[in-house]
């Protein structure tokens, strides 16, 4: 089966090494400049993603097709990305998947909104919110790039005041104060949705976990993922010297249906009963 054909208006990743990789707009007429030698556009419309391109100084370049990754990774950005390993865990935590419905905040360069809209598919939907303008421009474009923005609908707006999407199949959370939102997430979820937050500092973590214990949330967990890649080479393999280290600490629970007061003002004065036969049976003996 052949791969499909690059077209005018197409984006690809040109790689050059594991080093030197570039996401670039095919566009008819245009030439591509690097250190090792120009690129014409023209040439790389009508081949197949995988093919060589030589460059005007002869170094050979592959054309390779995006996927989502990269659209990650070379996002426009104006601040920090949620990179992919964290990203991947907070997908997989979320429960998330085709048709599902999620509000995330904040959006910021919409490296993670990236990787939201494309799990939700074209069935579901993302809401996310953000408070500054100049972040979600650069948000939609990137999303635009990505083919992802009709997955999407791009919210204005302070989190911490409220949730107006109901019956949510997940929250998730990358602000400064996500403990201000536990209430309204309780709310906004559906029963057993699933809240995610992602922290940089742990004090964070412990007010975010405290919150959710005090508004209806189980199966509270923290993880923090460390990821290194190897360097390879026949008889000097080894872990590479850099590594990106702490990113942040991803955080998830469930919401449950609450007791009513009745009810568990009912369940406290059983217990009580039962504690006062028990202190007369002890007495008795």
């Amino acid at each position: 089966m052949a791969n499909e054909l690059i077209t005018d208006g197409d984006y690809v990743l040109i790689y050059l090494d594991s080093r030197r990789t570039y996401m670039i707009k095919i566009e008819a007429g245009k030439t591509f400049h690097t250190h090792k030698g120009y690129l014409k556009l023209d040439e790389i419309i009508g081949k197949e993603y995988g093919e060589p391109i030589k460059s005007s100084l002869g170094v050979t370049f592959t054309t390779l097709k995006p996927i989502l990754t990269d659209y990650i990774m070379k996002s426009g950005r104006n601040t920090q990305i949620v990179y992919p390993k964290d990203a991947a865990l907070i997908v997989m935590f979320s429960g998330i998947g085709p048709g599902s419905r999620i509000v995330e905040s904040g959006t910021g360069t919409g490296a993670l909104t990236t990787a939201l809209a494309h799990y939700v598919g074209s069935t579901g939907k993302v809401y996310t919110y953000e408070l500054r303008s100049e972040f979600q421009k650069n948000a939609a474009k990137n999303l635009q790039r990505s083919k992802l923005i009709d997955n999407v609908e791009l919210k204005s707006g302070d989190i911490t005041m409220g949730i107006e999407e109901q019956d949510l199949d997940a929250i998730i959370l990358d602000l400064a104060v996500p403990w201000l939102v536990i209430p309204h997430a309780f709310k906004a979820l559906k029963p057993s949705g699933v809240l995610v937050s992602f922290s940089p500092t742990i004090d964070q973590v412990v007010r975010t976990t405290e919150a959710l214990r005090e508004n209806g949330f189980v199966f509270i967990e923290t993880v923090e993922c460390m990821m290194r890649t190897m360097q390879v080479e026949r008889g000097k393999t080894r872990p590479q010297t850099l590594m990106t280290g702490h990113t942040g600490y991803i955080t998830h629970a469930r919401k449950i249906i609450m007791p009513s007061i009745q009810d568990k003002t009912a369940t406290d004065e059983q217990e009580l009963a039962i504690e006062e036969n028990l202190v007369e049976e002890i007495e008795k003996s």
